[in-house]
């Protein structure tokens, strides 16, 4: 499988957007943004995504995000978007000048989570590495594209089958600013298969 732009589709188009074969440039719209009721109650689902179409089970996605965020929950970065109850994303989402979070939100049968941690506010470009396993899948975050750091694992209810993934860029607020996503690749499947755990000699109950 090869990530072809041309293959790409819109779920949502944002305000402004430019694709090329190894480049693609986002304008976000004020008040644009991926939520599902946990927690705040509300449900977003207004966000632009950019995806293609699979039903390769075993595969990992690579992209570098490039951003000029400024203002609170400014977000871009990677997406696996079903449909508005059943998607995961990884980002960083601008707080203040002081801070960041990189995170990632899984949201399965309509419901919304938020993992985090937080980043220095001037950090301004993130690689990540989305893998699947059939309807397990990880995402991974790397300061340079060769060594990636495990930030979520996951398991998708509805995403065993043909699903679409690529990227994504919002501003939840009154805000709006350039995403840029490049060095885009699909390889083979980096996150490598678990066959299992044995449990420890001395938890092991003798009969």
């Amino acid at each position: 499988m090869k990530f072809d732009t041309t293959k790409l589709k819109w779920t949502r188009k944002p305000s402004a957007y430019t694709i090329s074969d190894d480049k693609i440039e986002i304008i976000t719209s004020p008040h644009t943004d991926l939520w599902q009721r946990t927690y705040y109650h509300f449900r977003n689902d207004n966000a632009p995504v950019l995806q293609m179409q699979t039903d390769e089970k075993y595969f990992s996605f690579v992209v570098k995000t490039e951003f000029e965020s400024k203002h609170r929950f400014d977000q871009c970065g990677i997406v696996m978007y079903l449909d508005s109850e059943n998607w995961l994303k990884g980002s960083v989402e601008y707080e203040n000048e002081h801070f960041q979070h990189l995170g990632s939100v899984v949201t399965n049968n309509g419901y919304s989570d938020w993992a985090t941690t937080e980043i220095d506010a001037d950090i301004k470009s993130v690689w990540y590495r989305l893998s699947r396993r059939v309807d397990d899948y990880c995402i991974e975050c790397s300061e340079d594209g060769v060594v990636f750091r495990q930030m979520r694992v996951c398991h998708m209810w509805n995403g065993a089958g043909t699903i679409q993934f690529g990227i994504y860029a919002c501003s939840p607020e009154d805000s709006s600013f350039k995403a840029t996503f490049t060095n885009m690749d699909i390889t083979e499947c980096k996150w490598l298969a678990h066959d299992g755990q044995q449990p420890d000699a001395d938890q092991q109950t003798v009969r």
